[in-house]
């Protein structure tokens, strides 16, 4: 426990700058999958989202722990009705975050209006590790942050296990969205259990038919359980969304726009649901 407490009392803003700068140095230095030019401004225009969104959280974020540190103080949810280890229950606790963002995510792409903030993150047709910061903030502060509480409201999941499940997350985020080479081993082994970086790759095609697919971030087992697993080679993958691939919609102040405009045709402006 005293370890434990350790780890998740570190700044998680210095997790994520160690994470960053060693990914993004093997990146450079390592064969990647594929090439492309201008990395030092994509990783700029990446970099801008989690500025905003950590400016942001100054205040969201407060809001959140609060509103399941009152879930706890009252012992609201399933978790307060059996008898489990510390180490059990905080296993689960981080398999049921990872279990509600799945749906959340699950959702992102079939709810409209919850697309077009979601379309954010896929429109990245260069992804990298700094693709992990791609997201709009609206989607990570208003959506996911709210599908926390709801976690803890109905399973009784702490600020302490989502504190781990965000360190956690945040190594997986890294790992499957990096630009590098990894064994194809990986796949049929921990891949059984765990999202590999082949796994999100399909997820990041172009075609729909496996952007739809593979939501899970951290247990692949969901998507195996829910029928929403899908592979291909990582080496068919067209990444992004045909509605994003000019230079001028891969920009941070228009993509922070893009939820609240019409930029094409396509899934991406379809306000009916599929």
């Amino acid at each position: 426990m005293e370890i434990l407490d350790k780890i998740l009392s570190i700044n998680p803003n210095y997790v994520i700058i160690a994470l960053l700068a060693v990914f993004f140095t093997l990146e450079q230095l390592s064969g990647t999958p594929f090439s492309f030019k201008k990395r030092g401004h994509h990783l700029f225009q990446n970099m801008l989202f989690q500025i905003t969104l950590v400016l942001l959280n100054i205040f969201f974020v407060s809001i959140q722990v609060y509103c399941i540190e009152w879930l706890n103080d009252h012992q609201i949810g399933l978790l307060y009705f059996v008898a489990l280890p510390f180490w059990i229950k905080l296993l689960l606790s981080v398999m049921l975050y990872d279990f509600t963002t799945y749906w959340i995510h699950r959702a992102s792409h079939k709810i409209p209006l919850l697309w077009r903030l979601h379309r954010v993150h896929h429109s990245d047709t260069t992804m990298d590790s700094s693709t992990t910061f791609r997201f709009h903030p609206l989607e990570l502060i208003l959506i996911y942050q709210t599908g926390n509480i709801i976690t803890a409201g109905v399973f009784g999941t702490d600020v302490t296990s989502m504190a781990l499940y965000y360190l956690i997350i945040y190594v997986f985020f890294f790992f499957e969205h990096s630009n590098l080479k990894y064994p194809s081993w990986l796949n049929h082994t921990l891949g059984l259990l765990f999202v590999m970086p082949d796994h999100h790759r399909v997820h990041h095609h172009q075609e729909q038919f496996y952007t739809d697919s593979n939501f899970a971030d951290i247990f692949i087992i969901w998507d195996r359980i829910f029928g929403t697993y899908k592979f291909i080679p990582s080496t068919e993958v067209k990444y992004g969304l045909k509605e994003f691939e000019s230079e001028g919609k891969q920009s941070f102040w228009y993509l922070m726009k893009s939820p609240f405009i019409s930029i094409g045709k396509g899934k991406s402006d379809n306000l009916e649901p599929d």
